[in-house]
């Protein structure tokens, strides 16, 4: 019900809203721009002209964004979950880098800063997660033993074409190194030739975060009742049970409300004083951050349930299909563990807690990078990023 009157205001009170605050601009776009003789007028339209700026945004439908690099994009593997993304090398043989992306609530374009900082020396894949509303319920559910099903699949097509590197950012931690374990035991041919896993909960009860605190605050059928929602009949995937991509950025953004007020009240002001660069990089976030997807609620309630609330990794006890899932059967892949010291999402302790449970393999295979001054995104993106963490993840993957 919450998801169908969600959808019904988005269509029926947002809309018209949408379109007034763009009739708006546009008919106080000229006078932004007149003479001196009437800056009074033209200071007056400027503050008018932001404020139905601002009323386009805030009642705007964030659709997902383009990538939008310089290098031919391709979709290489198809699922009906996931596509897999394919960026062109800018130079034949050069070294083959698979993301995993985060299935938490963003479309994997909150790594374009990712691919793109890449993509001039790495020939570069990425898992495009698709949005849970759009998949029909007669292509069947989607929960971690499915996510490890899709890894595997993926690492045995970019296997083909020869060696390759994995990253896993986020959520992608556990299942990603649940699929190396299970295929290092299997003696597979399609494994990386490392292993990076970047602010993931390998166990949440290393470092106690707001995200651990409240998945612990309720139980499994709290959850449940709580957060759970059917898409509404207009979708492709009516009535599957999700957790709507709305209430995940509910949780985003009321942890940070004050800093989010902030940039919106700056964002006014920038558009009032026609600051374009300013406003620009404010505008580039929030399209980026406000567009979001549902996750199939099998999914979601799984990885409360395993991974945050049981730590079913941390304690020898992840299946896959019933079958155990042993990390010390990894004896030939290199790790990588980069954390934020700042990260108040995952914190520094849950992504290096991975060192322990690959306990077959040498030490001399394992590295751990702790970036001074970053947050949760200030480790995949950002000045701290390209200068600190990226030349660790180029000597990885180059062999060192």
């Amino acid at each position: 019900m919450l998801y169908e009157l969600h959808d019904l205001t988005r269509h029926a009170l947002f809309a018209p809203m949408n379109l007034a605050g763009r009739i708006g601009q546009s008919m106080l776009q000229p006078a932004r721009h007149l003479p001196a003789p009437f800056a009074p007028f033209t200071g007056a339209a400027r503050v008018y002209a932001a404020g139905f700026g601002m009323l386009e945004r805030v009642t705007r439908h964030y659709d997902k964004q383009p990538f939008g690099l310089p290098v031919a994009e391709d979709v290489v593997w198809q699922r009906p979950f996931c596509n897999l993304l394919r960026f062109a090398p800018a130079r034949a043989g050069a070294p083959r880098v698979l993301i995993f992306a985060p299935m938490s609530g963003h479309h994997a374009t909150l790594l374009r800063g990712t691919v793109e900082s890449l993509i001039g020396e790495h020939e570069v894949f990425i898992t495009d997660w698709l949005d849970a509303k759009q998949v029909p319920l007669s292509e069947g559910r989607f929960g971690l033993d499915e996510y490890i099903d899709y890894t595997m699949a993926i690492m045995e097509h970019v296997a083909g074409d020869g060696a390759f590197d994995v990253l896993a950012i986020c959520q992608p931690c556990v299942p990603v190194l649940a699929a190396v374990s299970l295929m290092s035991e299997d003696g597979s041919a399609a494994l990386p030739r490392s292993l990076v896993l970047m602010s993931g909960p390998i166990d949440p009860g290393a470092a106690e975060t707001e995200v651990t605190r409240f998945a612990l605050k309720h139980d499994l059928r709290w959850f449940e009742r709580k957060v759970i929602h059917r898409v509404p009949s207009r979708y492709p995937g009516r009535f599957r049970r999700v957790y709507p991509g709305m209430v995940q950025l509910a949780g985003f953004m009321s942890t940070q409300i004050d800093r989010h007020m902030k940039q919106h009240l700056d964002l006014f002001r920038h558009l009032s004083a026609m600051d374009g660069d300013a406003a620009e990089r404010i505008v580039e976030f929030y399209d980026e951050y406000l567009a979001v997807l549902d996750l199939t609620a099998e999914f979601y309630l799984e990885t409360i349930d395993r991974v945050f609330q049981r730590r079913d990794l941390a304690h020898g006890r992840f299946t896959w299909r019933g079958r155990p899932v042993d990390p010390g059967a990894i004896e030939r892949v290199r790790l990588l563990t980069v954390e934020g010291e700042k990260d108040d999402i995952c914190a520094p302790g849950q992504t290096i807690a991975a060192h322990a449970l690959l306990r077959n393999l040498p030490e001399s295979m394992k590295a751990n990078h702790v970036q001074d001054g970053v947050g949760h995104y200030g480790v995949f993106s950002g000045s701290r990023y390209r200068k600190g963490i990226l030349p660790v993840l180029q000597r990885t993957f180059a062999g060192g």
